[in-house]
């Protein structure tokens, strides 16, 4: 993790609706405006997602967790 600190990204839609996983906030503090996560199948395909409105917080002014809403599927 970053000395910035980490937050739970939160699928709401698409290939990776309902699961979730932890990563990085940017380096400005805000947790990250777009993520790429690769898929579970062989090759270079990648998920696309944007970060929507939904945050939660946790005993902090920082988000614990931020919803993100699925674009596109990008190869290679």
């Amino acid at each position: 993790m970053s000395a910035a600190g980490s937050y739970t990204a939160k699928f709401t839609d698409g290939p990776l609706e309902g699961k979730t996983i932890r990563t990085d906030f940017a380096s400005d503090g805000e947790p990250q405006a777009r993520l790429s996560v690769p898929a579970d199948t062989a090759g270079d395909k990648r998920y696309l997602y944007r970060r929507s409105s939904g945050i939660e917080y946790a005993e902090s002014d920082r988000p614990s967790a931020v919803d993100y809403r699925y674009v596109e599927a990008v190869l290679g």
